[in-house]
């Protein structure tokens, strides 16, 4: 247990040390995040661009923000103004964004090791989910449908913080294991 809390203290280290041009930037964006996302999906909706020009737009403006950003933040916050309060919450938004990687990766090996034990419970998992979706894509405007992921996957670091993902995770996990003993039951 200590060699992965000692690992996932290095890999916070390693994203601070990252993205620390960018802390004031990540300290105030992270104040006024729903507000930019729904700035954003709205210029996209009045603009409504192609696919292609959409994608192109956002590439250019990251490498714009990538290239600009940390030349620029510390003339417009000042570098005297970091505080060990905001030293404090930069290091706790790296430790989450850590902690989401980490559970989207175990997600990830979780899943082929499914395939791997049983693969016809992966494949009706795999098929039955990717037919929800669909008929949801269906069903939702594909903007809305963005918006209200990319807000999810922004907010996935503070609802792992407060544990209402594991809530969740852990009540669909208990029905599913009530599924298979009652399946299991009538099979014997």
């Amino acid at each position: 247990v200590q060699g992965v809390v000692d690992q996932a203290a290095q890999e916070t280290a390693q994203l601070e040390e990252q993205l620390q041009g960018w802390g004031e930037v990540i300290l105030a964006g992270d104040q006024v995040l729903l507000v930019l996302i729904h700035t954003h999906t709205m210029m996209i909706y009045y603009l409504d661009p192609s696919v292609l020009t959409g994608l192109s737009c956002t590439v250019m403006l990251l490498c714009l923000s990538d290239y600009l950003v940390p030349t620029l933040a510390p003339r417009i916050f000042g570098s005297n103004k970091w505080s060990s309060e905001q030293q404090q919450r930069f290091h706790e938004i790296c430790g989450n964004l850590v902690k989401t990687q980490r559970r989207i990766i175990g997600w990830w090996k979780r899943l082929f090791s499914l395939k791997e034990e049983k693969p016809k419970m992966y494949f009706a998992s795999v098929i039955s989910s990717l037919v929800a979706v669909a008929w949801m894509g269906q069903q939702v405007h594909n903007l809305f449908l963005t918006y209200l992921i990319v807000s999810f996957l922004l907010l996935l670091p503070g609802l792992n913080q407060h544990g209402v993902i594991s809530k969740y995770a852990g009540m669909a996990k208990r029905e599913i294991n009530k599924l298979l003993k009652q399946k299991e039951k009538k099979n014997e």
